[in-house]
């Protein structure tokens, strides 16, 4: 087992089984760990631009909107409070981009070469995201795509739902897009030479017959898991468990979750028996992961095995 305390450092800190959880920003943290010595990421950034501010939550905690989609309604389905991405203005959308390019450098120095990094997005600011990581110097290796029917998109416009009721400002979201990168393997060296030297490069098979595949069909977040951390973009066990395992292309190494929240993609690498690191700045949300993780590693252990029969099935 790998021993995870010195990557605390000075700030407060959990350790669950093989994983250590970490309360501080993580541009800091980021800044002060050792070059070199993380193998993988796999997070679902709040995109650090408006919807975690404190008067956002306040917002969405009391009812009144701001940024969130409240009431949560679609068609008369109840949906959770959602970001209204398009409610960014340009200066927004230009913080994003210097937001994800310094952090981009920043989780760059962690990775050793071949470290991939698999980030949601979704449709309408997935661009905006993967050109500011390309820009800090990621490999850009493709998408992954989770086939979900969710709530997201699909709103008649604010304000005049009667008047327009025939319009949808953006089509409804069938799908999440999560970009894959790779920090760039050494000058001359191999994929072959990377995975022996550093155990990355590569992403793990599902199993010797079957390869990664970039689709993923997912369902929506059970309503148990919810019951258990609730966040308002916490994913399914059943989909991060296939993510997190192909992180770490030999099943060794350390992954990490930037931007934890509840610890779902820490629940996933724990369940698969992988050393990670979950750093999240929200009290809230740190004090839940503390709680939640070892609650989804419990009730997700079938739906992995489930799932990868669904795969040999369609193969």
């Amino acid at each position: 087992m790998t021993t995870l305390a010195h990557w605390a450092l000075d700030y407060p800190s959990t350790t669950l089984g093989r994983a250590l959880l970490v309360h501080a920003d993580c541009i800091a943290w980021l800044g002060r760990i050792e070059h070199e010595s993380i193998h993988a990421i796999v997070t679902d950034p709040p995109y650090g631009v408006k919807e975690y501010n404190p008067d956002q939550i306040e917002k969405r905690t009391h009812g009144k909107g701001g940024i969130w989609r409240i009431p949560p309604a679609f068609d008369g389905s109840i949906r959770a409070p959602l970001p209204r991405f398009t409610a960014l203005n340009s200066k927004e959308r230009e913080l994003m981009r210097c937001f994800f390019t310094e952090w981009g450098e920043l989780a760059l120095k962690a990775l050793v070469p071949g470290g991939h990094l698999f980030i949601a997005t979704n449709a309408f600011l997935s661009q905006l995201v993967f050109s500011a990581l390309v820009a800090s110097g990621w490999e850009f290796r493709g998408e992954l795509i989770r086939l979900v029917r969710t709530f997201r998109g699909g709103d008649r416009p604010k304000n005049a739902e009667e008047e327009f009721s025939e319009v949808c400002s953006l089509p409804r979201s069938a799908y999440e897009p999560w970009g894959i990168f790779r920090k760039p393997l050494p000058k001359g060296m191999k994929l072959s030479d990377c995975l022996r030297v550093y155990g990355t490069g590569g992403l793990r098979r599902i199993s010797p017959d079957q390869p990664f595949t970039d689709v993923i069909l997912s369902e929506r977040t059970s309503r148990t898991e919810r019951q258990i951390a609730d966040h308002p973009s916490l994913k399914p066990q059943s989909f991060l468990r296939r993510v997190v395992h192909a992180a770490l292309p030999l099943g060794t190494g350390v992954l990490l979750d930037p931007f934890m929240g509840s610890g779902s993609t820490i629940a996933a690498a724990e369940s698969l028996g992988y050393s990670s690191i979950g750093v999240e700045r929200i009290g809230t949300y740190y004090d839940l992961s503390i709680q939640a993780i070892p609650k989804l590693v419990h009730v997700a252990e079938d739906h992995w095995s489930e799932q990868l029969s669904l795969d040999t099935m369609l193969s």
